[in-house]
């Protein structure tokens, strides 16, 4: 049966974007695996996460209020959705997001830290939108600074103030007697992780964090010319810090896709071209589709081409990166035999050889049997 979404997420059909966003907050703080043990819990939270992904998204939310269901990751909004990963490979999704979320409510915690980690992300490219350069939207999920309180943490009324437990310090001393005296140990405060301060009335959507699990929407300029594996780097857009502190950055790796008839070598293209045995042996001049849209380019036949000969053509290539100067396209040349040739054709041919002296296994033309007899 199809799952109402709605219903998971406890929200009317015509609940506002940010009434959702509050909704799966606050089901996720129920439902994530770290703090609810119920048998259930983790398909739960699998299916409130499909329902936020689709009720999140404008155009995801008119399909399925019109039938019921999304066909295919997006939806027909055009963006590509982008599984995290983070730099050292590992999978990375809005579940680990909210782990880290639950690991770290406390203010300062001594094993979290301050600033926002850097996010990896990989991006697909089409060697078309290489050549011309693209704007690609992705939708990624990461913890962004909370919108209540600014990103500091702080609820209304509230305010920073010296950590009670450390008065100030950031570090405890304890002190343990032994047979050689007492000996004392310096320590980060666990309270407040070291940073002295503590929030008196946390945000009580963040829980004094500053930040929070969110769905991303950017855009991101991609300049012609760019290659397989080549990193683009959004400052900013990676992991928010707690309170306030610095964000990450956001890694797009970029990954291009083979092409069905183009082969790249750095800058420079090769493609495949068919021609006649005429062509080819006469010289011509042809055209093969360019890498940019509605693009054509005249290949010179050199007179006496050879099958898999390479024809190099100046400047058709790809652009280079953040350059207007262009790579060169090499055409390979692949001579066609012909097939299923008239009588006429077959004469024609045969003549041809006998005038080169070839041996075609003591096959005569009518003409040249009649040329035979007069003589």
């Amino acid at each position: 049966m199809t799952v109402d979404y709605y219903k998971v997420l406890d929200v009317s059909k015509d609940a506002s974007e940010a009434e959702i966003k509050k909704a799966f907050y606050k089901k996720a703080r129920e439902l994530h695996p770290d703090v609810n043990k119920a048998s259930d819990a983790e398909e739960r939270f699998k299916e409130l996460n499909e329902a936020y992904d689709i009720l999140s998204d404008g155009s995801k939310r008119s399909q399925y209020d019109r039938f019921g269901k999304v066909s295919g990751v997006g939806g027909p909004g055009g963006y590509q959705y982008v599984d995290l990963e983070d730099l050292f490979g590992s999978g990375f999704g809005m579940g680990d997001i909210f782990s880290q979320f639950f690991g770290g409510a406390a203010y300062g915690r001594a094993n979290i830290r301050q600033e926002g980690r850097d996010m990896g992300i990989g991006l697909k490219l089409t060697l078309e939108e290489v050549a011309a350069g693209a704007k690609k939207e992705i939708v990624y999920d990461r913890l962004a600074p909370c919108e209540t309180c600014g990103g500091t943490g702080v609820g209304e009324g509230g305010q920073t103030v010296d950590c009670e437990m450390c008065h100030g310090t950031g570090r405890v001393v304890s002190v343990q007697r032994t047979f050689l005296g007492d000996m004392q140990t310096q320590t980060l405060c666990p309270e407040c992780g070291g940073t002295g301060k503590t929030i008196d009335i946390p945000c009580p959507d963040c829980e004094g964090q500053g930040r929070l699990p969110d769905r991303q929407h950017v855009t991101i300029d991609v300049p012609h010319g760019i290659r397989d594996g080549q990193q683009l780097r959004l400052s900013g857009y990676g992991e928010a810090g707690m309170h306030g502190a610095s964000a990450g950055n956001l890694i797009v790796t970029v990954r291009v896709e083979p092409h069905r008839e183009f082969k790249r070598d750095g800058d420079h293209l090769h493609i495949r071209k068919q021609v006649s045995i005429a062509q080819a042996t006469l010289g011509a001049q042809v055209e093969v589709d360019g890498i940019l849209k509605g693009e054509s380019v005249d290949v010179e036949i050199p007179e006496g081409c050879q099958n898999e000969q390479i024809v190099r053509v100046r400047g058709r290539g790809l652009p280079r990166f953040r350059k207007e100067a262009r790579g060169d396209l090499y055409v390979h040349i692949d001579v066609l035999i012909p097939r299923n040739l008239t009588k006429h054709q077959k004469e024609l041919l045969e003549e041809f050889a006998l005038e080169l002296g070839e041996d075609i296994g003591g096959k005569r033309s009518t003409m040249q049997k009649i040329k035979d007899a007069l003589s």
